[in-house]
């Protein structure tokens, strides 16, 4: 199992997991015509997808949903909750999932976990393909004891480290915002992640990847500064998703 980014932060996410014939992708947070030319940069086109996974309904996750699955008739996969938003119009082919189960998508194991995020019904996902777990954790706010147990003993994990609470008190953005980022339901901090390393057994991370990175209320120094007390022996090195090009394919042993 491998998985990419094809880009991560405020102006647009998107992310590819591949096992055997199986290759899926997760939010679409460009338009078609981005997504297409990011998707080449893989050797990837929209016409091998064989599903699209909706983590909610914010447009720098979904802004090309809609439009893609029209276009390439890809089926669809959210939350009954997020699929109420309307924000994707009609689709060819929907399929409401319930954040509790695990589903199938041909070779790929599916399991949604419920997350605290300021939509409809959020979830993030992880991925198995019998053998190797990956875990997609963006977008919350706040650790449940749920999300501890759900992540741990992974061998991969795409982690939030959204901002730097001095550098956010610092920043520009107004107090409304601010207090919504910082909140129960807005997105992690760096320390907050670091927390749920330190939690959670890291014993078999091969990959840790730290996304969804402002570009305005953290750094790449601030991020490494925290991130580097909780990386498991077993990590040679850490990668940062980049809003631009996101990262390359991170293969699974």
């Amino acid at each position: 199992m491998r998985f990419a980014s094809l880009g991560s932060g405020s102006r647009g996410n998107a992310t590819l997991i591949e096992y055997a014939d199986t290759c899926l992708l997760l939010d679409c947070g460009f338009t078609v015509r981005e997504t297409e030319l990011r998707l080449q940069k893989f050797n990837k086109s929209a016409s091998e997808l064989g599903a699209i996974l909706v983590t909610h309904e914010h447009s720098d996750h979904v802004k090309g949903v809609g439009p893609l699955a029209r276009k390439y008739k890809i089926p669809v996969y959210m939350t009954e909750g997020t699929w109420h938003t309307g924000r994707f119009g009609k689709l060819p082919n929907l399929n409401l999932i319930n954040s509790h189960e695990s589903f199938q998508v041909d070779e790929i194991l599916i399991l949604p976990v419920p997350v605290p995020h300021d939509a409809r019904e959020p979830c993030q996902y992880i991925f198995e393909n019998g053998k190797k777990r990956l875990g997609v954790l963006t977008d919350l706010g706040s650790i449940t004891p749920f999300i501890r147990q759900q992540y741990s003993g992974l061998d991969a994990l795409l982690l939030e480290c959204n901002h730097d609470p001095e550098l956010l008190a610092q920043g520009p953005y107004p107090h409304r915002l601010k207090q919504r980022i910082l909140g129960k339901y807005g997105h992690l901090s760096n320390s907050q992640a670091v927390q749920l390393l330190l939690d959670i057994d890291t014993n078999k991370l091969q990959h840790l990847i730290v996304s969804h990175i402002s570009q305005q209320n953290n750094t790449v120094e601030h991020v490494s500064a925290e991130i580097s007390r909780a990386i498991p022996d077993g990590i040679s090195g850490l990668i940062l998703a980049n809003q631009d090009s996101g990262f390359d394919w991170c293969e699974i042993a």
